[in-house]
């Protein structure tokens, strides 16, 4: 993710922000590549992602973290069974109020290689136990090591190990190597996503996601690499990369990070403010976050993409499309935005087109 809760979401990762921009303002020459031939390269797992309907669950810390992730509504000090019961709702509520069926959860060594991963795990089988697609991914740590390097390989690889091993053959589960590996070239991360595909070859490639190189903020290179063949590709893409920009120009803007990709390509990351009042199911050409919103929903439908909401639930985050209900051992969720929650049904291919 490349934002912070509160009112001024560019603020504490502008230089994330600013390497968007800069890749933007390149526009199709070097985002694109030469998309004609990336599509060949990569044969796509299906015909489209659309089955992938979901949001982001995240630690109030953005998932950087150098300790245990604590996943917003729960503790580090629960029992599995205690995880495994507020899991169970919120996952619930993430479908009952988004119709939602994916949840994508953030990793670290931390909480994979010590005591707390048999809890944490309480999470992962909540949301398979009721059919959710669950997209695990790694995060780096936070500070110096905020990088866009994996942080340490002697933990890295067998942080995987102790994943893999446990979720290999659940097909609800699917691996993502790296959130936004944006301190290697193109080239590097093809090569560590290669590696990552011939290390757990057991794995079906249709469940790995690779993601996009720089802040996975195109696509183009890792479909055009044929060693990736057969994974689903990650997009993340935000409003706030620009000051400001007309529908058109978001849509012209995230087509040419996906070039011919689509097919293969799910947005596991996008979001707009939703704590602001904000109505998303109103045409306002005068402001920046309807029209990337209305824009990237449209193009997600229109190109049979899935998507993932950043956040669904972020405890103090301005971008949460949920918000904590209930009480601390029964948690429910709210949500914060309805015309927020209508522009994701009518991305995941149901709702009303936006009418000027």
């Amino acid at each position: 993710m490349r934002k912070t809760s509160g009112p001024s979401p560019r603020t504490p990762r502008l230089r994330a922000a600013l390497v968007a921009v800069a890749v933007a303002a390149v526009t199709g020459a070097t985002l694109a590549g030469s998309p004609a031939s990336a599509s060949p390269a990569g044969a796509a797992p299906a015909t489209d992602t659309t089955q992938f309907k979901g949001v982001n669950w995240a630690d109030p810390r953005d998932n950087f973290a150098d300790d245990l992730l604590q996943l917003s509504g729960l503790s580090t000090t629960d029992t599995y069974r205690q995880t495994y019961a507020k899991a169970t709702r919120i996952i619930a509520a993430f479908r009952a109020n988004l119709g939602a069926n994916t949840v994508r959860l953030p990793i670290n060594p931390y909480t994979v290689d010590g005591a707390y991963w048999k809890s944490y795990r309480g999470v992962i089988d909540a949301a398979s136990d009721q059919g959710f697609k669950v997209i695990v991914s790694y995060w780096e740590g936070t500070g110096a090591r905020k990088d866009g390097y994996i942080d340490d390989t002697a933990t890295y690889w067998p942080m995987w190990d102790t994943v893999v091993k446990a979720y290999k053959n659940d097909k609800h589960v699917y691996f993502e190597p790296m959130n936004e590996p944006h301190g290697y070239t193109d080239t590097e991360w093809a090569d560590i996503a290669a590696k990552w595909l011939s290390t757990y070859a057991k794995v079906p490639r249709n469940r790995v996601f690779v993601s996009g190189a720089g802040y996975n903020d195109h696509v183009t290179s890792v479909c055009a690499d044929p060693r990736l063949k057969g994974t689903y590709l990650s997009l993340h893409h935000y409003g706030f990369w620009k000051d400001y920009a007309t529908y058109d120009q978001w849509v012209a803007d995230l087509k040419v990070r996906i070039g011919d990709c689509a097919n293969r390509t799910v947005a596991d990351e996008f979001g707009a403010p939703m704590t602001t009042g904000l109505n998303y199911d109103v045409k306002t050409p005068d402001d920046n976050f309807v029209n990337y919103v209305q824009a990237v929903t449209d193009t997600f439908r229109e190109l049979k993409m899935g998507s993932v909401y950043w956040p669904g639930l972020r405890t103090d985050d301005t971008y949460s499309i949920q918000k904590l209900t209930g009480t601390t051992a029964r948690p429910w969720l709210a949500t914060t935005n309805q015309s927020g929650a209508d522009r994701l049904a009518w991305a995941w291919g149901r709702g009303k087109h936006v009418k000027g």
